[in-house]
């Protein structure tokens, strides 16, 4: 009897794992998976720019001059939320960078924007202009606050590239 339990035992085991197989199967069938497909859309953020700079109470920034394989993918800009300027891109190495401007309170914005980095105290140049570092479990970042507002170079990005982005900055009134 505790033999004959014993192969109803592994006989069962054996057909969940077919059924769970099949169902592995069809969801794979059904879910893209081009490699070769484009991941991420660019966006076209100059509309979105302009009306920001115009609505802003500081000068609003965007980069100039950047190499070849930046992708803007996330622009927005709410009022209502302290004037806030996001424009994030996927840099050349795929690796997320954004800018981020507001005038909320810097203690509270910059950690919110940067996913919880902290200050470390150290600072660094970038086109003659002197930033914060912060470090992060999430993202990094670059931070001065100039013209009423906190700015924010954040990313998954190395120091590296968040300083090619920081030095790009430039600031149309529109």
């Amino acid at each position: 009897m505790a033999g004959m339990r014993g192969r109803q035992t592994v006989r069962g085991m054996f057909q969940s794992l077919g059924v769970i197989m099949v169902a592995a199967g069809v969801m794979y069938l059904f879910i893209p998976h081009d490699e070769n497909a484009e991941p991420v859309k660019e966006k076209d953020y100059r509309v979105e720019l302009i009306t920001a700079q115009r609505a802003a109470p500081y000068p609003v920034l965007a980069p100039e001059g950047l190499g070849e394989g930046w992708k803007a993918t996330v622009v927005s800009y709410k009022r209502e939320e302290g004037d806030a300027w996001q424009l994030g891109f996927l840099s050349p190495d795929t690796q997320y960078v954004a800018i981020h401007q507001s005038t909320s309170e810097p203690k509270k914005y910059v950690p919110d924007v940067t996913h919880e980095a902290k200050n470390t105290g150290r600072t660094q140049t970038v086109a003659g202009q002197v930033w914060q570092r912060w470090e992060g479990p999430k993202y990094d970042a670059l931070v001065r606050t100039d013209g009423g507002a906190t700015t924010v170079v954040t990313g998954t990005a190395s120091f590296d590239r968040l300083a090619e982005m920081a030095g790009a900055l430039r600031a149309k009134k529109a």
